[in-house]
């Protein structure tokens, strides 16, 4: 048994565990990358250290000893000559002046135009008898700004689309006319010739009379269209000028009385009663876009027109007043922020399902300044 046993146990090879030494004090062999990546990472930690060396050398009583460099002064750059422009007007532009370093808008756009101008650039191009390009025509009339100021931001917006879309026919040799003009605008014009006139001269346009009046409105259009139209040459348009109009124009005029003419008679347009804004001021109806509404909260003592700035009205007030029913003592009661309305009033008109005022349908009211008898109606 104990034999048995003996012989069931394992017998060590001696040289075993000389071998597994020798293989632990034998690492494995290394790739070549591995060998690249070690060289790297030797490189960074000694650039790292001579950093920090250089670092610790110069420490703030060094840099304090060592002197300082004193900052060269910048040359001041020298002054760029202002712009003369030597072109004749209506000339090609003198280009042998040497380019500029920077962009100057003054040079650049300087003495152009008027040589577009002359050499007709913005003529419609037609064939020699006058004949329309066989690629068509295109026309466009600018909406014609008014002579009341000056062109702002909107017109150049309006008139740099226009243009680009002229030129763009253009371009495609199609026959192109861009006419240009100004708008002569009403009352509003009518409105600052008067003021210029009192302010200056104290005078109304009824103490120069109606020919000297509009003698006064054409100087004032001279002198403000001059500065639109030299503001749209600025913008570059390219406008047809010899075709340049004015809404007042005796062409023009009798263009716009033939057409209402025409009108009038196909019964288009035709006179009825309507609620106008009267302008007792002027003595004639406003558009409603030439109306200034102001909205009040309560009694407002104002200025009118026509009327001593110091004196000021009272607006804003509701007044009540009462019309007296026919043969009744019952009144109907008008509220009103107008009461020398009440001397026109012809009619009253209540609803007619209002149960108030039922039992008045048909019957009439007396005015209690003027006899008159005055119906009562219903309108829904």
């Amino acid at each position: 048994m104990s034999s048995d046993n003996a012989s069931q146990t394992p017998v060590h090879n001696p040289e075993q565990p000389i071998v597994a030494a020798a293989a632990a004090d034998c690492p494995p062999e290394k790739s070549k990358n591995q060998d690249k990546n070690e060289a790297k990472r030797k490189a960074k930690m000694e650039k790292f250290l001579a950093k920090q060396a250089a670092g610790k050398a110069t420490t703030p009583d060094a840099a304090a000893a060592a002197p300082k460099k004193e900052k060269e002064p910048k040359a001041a750059p020298k002054p760029k000559p202002a712009f003369v422009n030597t072109t004749p007007v209506g000339e090609k532009k003198d280009m042998t002046e040497p380019m500029a370093d920077s962009y100057d808008p003054v040079a650049v756009e300087s003495a152009w135009y008027s040589w577009w101008e002359t050499q007709g650039l913005f003529a419609p191009q037609t064939g020699p008898d006058g004949e329309i390009s066989p690629k068509g025509r295109f026309v466009m009339v600018t909406p014609p700004p008014n002579v009341t100021g000056k062109l702002h931001i909107g017109h150049a917006m309006f008139v740099a689309i226009q243009d680009s879309i002229v030129r763009w026919n253009r371009m495609r040799g199609i026959t192109t006319l861009f006419v240009p003009g100004c708008d002569h605008a009403g009352i509003s014009t009518q409105v600052v010739v008067e003021k210029q006139l009192w302010k200056n001269e104290k005078l109304t346009r009824h103490d120069l009379g109606r020919e000297a009046f509009v003698d006064r409105v054409w100087d004032y259009k001279n002198q403000y269209a001059g500065t639109i139209m030299k503001q749209f040459r600025r913008l570059g348009a390219s406008y047809d000028w010899p075709r340049e109009r004015f809404s007042l124009d005796d062409m023009l005029t009798r263009a716009t009385r033939e057409t209402f003419v025409r009108m009038f008679n196909d019964g288009i347009i035709y006179r009825s009663s309507r609620l106008v804004n009267w302008c007792h001021h002027m003595n004639t109806a406003l558009s409603s876009l030439e109306v200034e509404n102001l909205e009040l909260t309560g009694p407002t003592m104002l200025s009118i027109p026509g009327y001593p700035a110091e004196e000021k009205f009272e607006f804003g007030v509701m007044i009540h007043f009462a019309y007296q029913v026919e043969d009744s003592d019952e009144r109907i009661i008008i509220a009103t922020t107008r009461i020398e309305t009440m001397l026109g009033d012809t009619a009253i008109a209540i609803h007619p399902d209002d149960e108030r005022y039922k039992h008045l349908h048909g019957k009439f009211v007396r005015h209690p300044f003027v006899d008159r008898r005055i119906p009562i109606i219903t309108d829904a």
